[in-house]
């Protein structure tokens, strides 16, 4: 023994501390597991319980409360029922209630519970509340087996965090499909964010987890809230909640307790037509939006509007510009920004950037007043692998696939959903029907659905699992998509879906019935991949690239068509729209006029990323407005105007809508003018009324150009309608003179025609 020992004073030793007495009926495992947070049926200890006492079989309290110095049961009117004995220090209380405490059900009459906490050294905080571990079942027998069917279309408002009463006593249910977990408690800043004080109670039979906070403990409308799981590896976990309505803004990660009031509706004229305003036949002319970026307010700092200032500002711009739609990047709530809602987390939550879920729906409404569609971008392909969202959400591949070589995106580093699982199935249809039933959307357009149909999408030989007929089909996906246009269709008349998709997958928007996947429209992306690689040439090749422009009529009218020049072709390098026009200044936007009134006038519905419309110089930046600066030099307001008159001229004209979808709505006068780069046709609507478009896209100006025109009820002038080269335009002004008179000279298969001057890189439209 050193000196130092010898020195060092060493404290009697003391007696153990005796083991606390446990209430009766409950055993030390089960304490230790209440107080470790490891319990994972919490009814089986906490709440009224019949127990056997000196006096006879009584009904007692036992409530967790660690940290308070005391816990009461009381009656309606506050007097002390029992004063609950304390089990040690493991926040366990308990005591019995009167002996005739029963009602005549045998029930343990209705009691609450006074907790008196440690809130200082001159006095103590008292809460009063009713009893979590009081209340029966909460979730009917139909609604879990409608989840495990993946059947529960209103899944929104039976899981999540519900702001409801409950026997009469106001609180939130929350409830939470996670069936390996081994506990699963509800955390938020009403109980210090501690899981052991509000473990759930597990449904079995659909792996959901349930509990009903009342308001007592100051849960409610608002309140920030996750779920904490121990997973079934025994992890401890923290989520957001996989269907909460609401969140707080990123970067912060939380769900909110939503608003249960209804949402107010002034729509009801505009929900009643909308299925004509967006058959095949009508005009359907979108304007995309990337609500973050559309308009920085940069007297506060560059923020983002929130809703009800986008309704004030976008909806006159669009509207004035003669767009019929909005189209939304994703506005489901999402980590990261720079993704632009594209790895969404929350598919039940407009994002909290932009204000409450019940301002967007003040948006919606603010469009259907204004005549404006709303169509929202929606993605149920994949989701990101943030900690807080549903990777893994029990220990277990949940919402994904646990073999990399089907559930991982290596593209995009996400997780892609298991669409063979009822329960994700479920869960995705029923966001699909929030957005479409609450807020009153008109349209969804289904991100990324190549990605969903091709189990060897963006993979090499080796890294994809084939599917059971070894083909490379994802027929989960597929069957996947169909129930969704199905039940989409079925439940909400008039609304819409569209398919980015960018393969020749057969019969995308041919009905469920004739076993094509069901969509209303489809993106074509091979139009746009192919014109504007035309565009982008000199026009001295173009002529070795006229297929380019021609090639599209080829399969025009196999699907329903959306012509659209998107965010994704002006951002990541690839330039604006306008940058990919060769030429000088004057070139460029004279080929961009060009482009767009080919564009307005080809068979297909229209949509334009914002700032395209008055030829923004750079490319996209969503940290940054569009450059709306340009719109004081007369040549970019000449741009916009042009927008406008295309608008006007494709939906007054139905020669130009009407059949968009149908052969019989086009006819090449002139398709094959290679030499010259001139394309020719006609556009006709349900009575044969032609529609001549006739684009020179050389700088070349064609004098005496001959074209074959159809005898058009005898008419004997045609009417020049629109020209890109108008001076209004920012062009050279050089045209036809308003109008031109029919030849009796026989030309491209017509017994008469007509003689024009094509304008430099120029469109002229004429009308008989």
């Amino acid at each position: 023994m050193t000196a130092l020992d010898f020195a060092t004073p060493r404290p009697a030793p003391t007696a153990p501390e005796p083991p606390a007495a446990l209430p009766p009926g409950v055993g030390q495992a089960q304490v230790d597991a209440l107080t470790h947070g490891r319990l994972g049926d919490p009814f089986s200890v906490l709440g009224p319980h019949r127990a056997a006492l000196a006096e006879g079989t009584r009904w007692t309290v036992r409530a967790f409360y660690p940290g308070a110095r005391r816990v009461q049961a009381i009656d309606a009117r506050g007097e002390i029922v029992t004063e609950l004995t304390a089990v040690g220090r493991t926040g366990l209380f308990h005591g019995p209630l009167p002996a005739d405490a029963d009602d005549v059900y045998g029930h343990p009459q209705a009691y609450r519970l006074r907790v008196i906490w440690p809130a200082g050294t001159s006095h103590e905080a008292v809460q009063e509340t009713e009893d979590p571990y009081a209340f029966g079942l909460l979730l009917g027998d139909m609604d879990l087996h409608l989840i495990s069917e993946g059947t529960h279309w209103a899944l929104a408002g039976c899981l999540g965090a519900q702001a409801m009463r409950m026997d009469g006593i106001t609180g939130v249910r929350f409830a939470v499909w996670a069936p390996n977990a081994q506990r699963v408690s509800v955390v938020g800043d009403f109980n210090q964010w501690d899981g052991r004080r509000h473990p759930m109670r597990l449904r079995h039979q659909a792996g959901v987890w349930e509990l009903f906070l009342p308001s007592g403990l100051g849960v409610g409308p608002g309140a920030r809230y996750k779920f904490e799981l121990v997973g079934a590896d025994g992890h401890l976990l923290i989520k957001a909640d996989p269907v909460a309505r609401q969140t707080e803004p990123p970067p912060a990660t939380a769900s909110v307790v939503a608003d249960p009031s209804a949402l107010r509706w002034n729509d009801t004229p505009w929900m009643q037509a909308r299925a004509e305003r967006q058959k095949p036949d009508a005009p359907i002319s979108i304007y995309e939006v990337h609500a973050g970026s559309w308009l920085r307010d940069l007297e506060d700092g560059g923020r983002s509007l929130q809703w009800d200032e986008l309704a004030d500002r976008l909806i006159p711009y669009v509207s004035a510009l003669g767009f019929t739609h909005i189209e939304l990047l994703p506005v489901a709530e999402h980590p990261f920004g720079g993704s632009w809602g594209y790895q969404p987390l929350g598919l039940f939550a407009p994002s909290a950037r932009f204000g409450a879920p019940e301002t967007f729906a003040r948006f919606v409404d603010r469009c259907h007043l204004a005549n404006l569609g709303v169509i929202v971008d929606w993605v149920p392909a994949h989701f990101p692998t943030d900690a807080h969202g549903p990777t893994r959400f029990d220990g277990t591949a949940l919402y994904e696939h646990e073999d990399p070589r089907e559930g991982f995106h290596q593209d995009w580093n996400t997780l892609i959903y298991n669409f063979g699982r009822n329960e994700v199935r479920g869960f995705l249809i029923a966001s699909a029907l929030e957005w479409l039933e609450r807020f009153h959307i008109d349209g969804l357009r289904v991100d990324a659905v190549a990605s969903m149909l091709y189990r060897d999408y963006s993979r090499r030989a080796g890294e994809w699992i084939p599917n059971r007929y070894g083909g490379r089909e994802n027929l989960e996906a597929v069957a996947f998509l169909q129930q969704m246009n199905t039940v989409v269709h079925e439940r909400c008349p008039g609304a819409i879906t569209i398919a980015e998709e960018s393969t020749a997958w057969p019969g995308v928007t041919a009905p469920v019935e004739f076993n094509g996947l069901g969509f209303d429209y489809k993106w074509n992306m091979g139009w746009m991949h192919d014109t504007l690689h035309y565009m982008q040439r000199d026009p001295v090749y173009r002529q070795h690239h006229h297929d380019g422009m021609t090639f599209g009529l080829v399969y025009a009218f196999s699907e329903h068509f959306i012509l659209p020049i998107s965010h994704d072709e002006v951002v990541h390098g690839k330039g604006s729209l306008l940058g990919k026009m060769p030429g000088d200044e004057w070139q460029r936007l004279a080929n961009l006029r060009a482009y767009l009134a080919f564009m307005w006038t080809h068979p297909g519905k229209k949509l334009l990323f914002m700032g395209c419309e008055f030829g923004q110089v750079g490319e996209w930046n969503h940290d940054a407005s569009p450059e709306w600066h340009l719109l004081d030099d007369p040549r970019h307001r000449g741009v916009q105007r042009l927008v406008h008159d295309l608008n006007a001229l494709y939906r007054n004209e139905p020669s130009l809508h009407a059949r968009d979808c149908a052969p019989e709505g086009f006819n090449w006068v002139i398709g094959d003018d290679r030499a010259n780069s001139v394309f020719a046709f006609l556009r006709l609507d349900g009575e044969g009324r032609p529609m001549l478009v006739v684009a020179n896209m050389t700088p070349v100006p064609r004098e005496g150009y001959r074209i074959g025109v159809p005898p058009a009820n005898g008419a004997t002038r045609w009417r020049e309608v629109l020209n890109t080269d108008a001076a209004v335009y920012g062009g050279s002004d050089l045209g036809n003179g308003g109008a031109v008179d029919v030849d009796h000279v026989a030309a491209h298969g017509q017994g008469q025609s007509v003689v024009l001057r094509l304008p430099p890189l120029g469109v002229v439209i004429l009308k008989a």
